[in-house]
C-alpha cells in the first residue's frame, strides 16, 4: 500500500520521506531513509521533522515474529510521534474482528479467533489507548484483502491473475461461491492520503473505500479471465489440501488459521468513509481491468 499512498501524497506535499530497511523511491522528489523499525532510535530519527506519519509496514507472515515484533514497532512509532508531535495514520487489516456474520463496519466488535488476529487486536488497542490518553493524534484505517496493478504480494495476483496469464487454471481458496470483498490498492492509497490530511478524521477508525456489492470467487475469476481473453476454468483448493501442503510450505501453514475468511461470506462496509469524503470506490470491473492489464 505504500506505493499508491506515496503517489497520492503528492497532492499535498513534495516532501515525502520513505522509511524501511531498503526504501525505494516512488516519486522523483522522495527522500529515502533506511531504518529498522525495531530500533527506537532509528524510528525517532526517521520521524523527526514529520507532521504526518503513515505506518503501512508489513512484517513477514510468521505468528512468532508478529508476537515479538509488532508491539515493539507500534510502541516505537507512537513514542516518536508523541515526541515530535506528528500525527499517525495506521493501516490495519480486519483480522481482529474474527469471523463476522454479516457486514463488517467500524462498529463491529473486536473478536479475534486466530493468533494473528489477537496480535492485531493488541496493537490496535495499544494505539487507541495512547490516543484516548491524549498522547498522540491517530487514525486507524482498516482495509480488507487487496488487489490492484503491480501488487505482487496479493493472493489474487498470485493465484488468479498470474496463473491465468501463464495459461494455467486460476486457483481459489476453500469456497468460491461466497462473496468476498477486495479493496483496489490505488483507492486505499488515495483514502489514506485524505485521512492523514483531514484534521476531523483523527481519533476514529475508518474503513477504507471498497466496492460493493462484493463478488464471489467464481465471479472474480470469470471477470479476470474475460479481461485476459482466456478460459475461466479454475480449481478450488479445499482446506484439507492446504493443510497437507502446509506441512511442507511455511507460508501455507501460516495461512491455515485465516482460512475462515474464505470459508464464509466476507463483506466489508466503507459507507462511513464514502459519505464523509464523497468518495466513489473503483468498481470491480474497472479495477480488474487495470489489475490485469499491466
Amino acid at each position: 500500500m505504500a506505493v499508491p499512498l506515496a503517489q497520492h501524497l503528492r497532492t499535498y506535499t513534495d516532501e515525502i520521506r520513505l522509511v524501511s530497511r531498503t526504501p525505494q523511491r516512488v516519486n522523483p522528489s522522495d527522500t529515502l531513509f533506511p531504518a529498522n523499525l525495531l530500533d527506537a532510535a532509528q524510528v525517532d530519527a526517521a520521524v523527526a521533522g514529520s507532521s504526518i506519519v503513515y505506518l503501512t509496514v508489513g512484517l513477514p507472515y510468521r505468528t512468532k515474529l508478529w508476537q515479538e515484533h509488532w508491539p515493539v514497532v507500534m510502541q516505537n512509532v507512537i513514542q516518536a510521534c508523541r515526541k515530535h508531535q506528528a500525527r499517525l495514520v495506521f493501516l490495519d487489516n480486519i483480522y481482529a474482528l474474527g469471523y463476522v456474520q454479516g457486514t463488517m463496519t467500524e462498529e463491529t466488535p473486536v473478536n479475534p479467533i486466530s493468533k494473528k488476529g489477537e496480535i492485531r487486536a493488541r496493537i490496535a488497542q495499544q494505539l487507541l489507548d495512547e490516543t484516548k490518553a491524549g498522547n498522540v493524534e491517530a487514525v486507524i484505517a482498516r482495509a480488507p484483502d487487496f488487489y490492484g496493478p503491480n501488487v505482487k504480494t496479493s493472493v489474487i495476483d498470485i493465484t488468479v491473475i498470474q496463473n491465468l496469464k501463464k495459461g494455467k487454471k486460476a486457483q481459489w481458496l476453500v469456497n468460491s461461491e461466497v462473496k468476498h470483498s477486495f479493496i483496489f490498492t490505488p483507492d486505499a492509497g488515495h483514502a489514506m492520503a485524505l485521512l492523514g490530511n483531514n484534521a476531523e478524521a483523527y481519533g476514529q477508525i475508518w474503513h477504507l473505500p471498497t466496492a460493493a456489492p462484493a463478488l464471489t470467487g467464481a465471479e472474480f475469476i470469470t471477470a479476470c479471465a474475460q479481461q485476459l481473453g482466456v478460459s475461466s476454468k479454475f480449481t478450488t483448493l479445499p482446506k484439507w489440501m492446504i493443510q497437507m501442503a502446509g506441512l511442507f510450505v511455511p507460508d501455507l501453514k501460516e495461512s491455515i488459521e485465516m482460512l475462515y475468511q474464505y470459508e464464509h461470506t466476507y463483506l466489508f462496509d466503507s459507507s462511513k468513509f464514502e459519505k464523509h469524503f464523497g468518495f466513489q470506490p473503483t468498481t470491480y470491473s474497472e479495477g480488474i481491468r487495470l489489475a490485469t492489464h499491466v
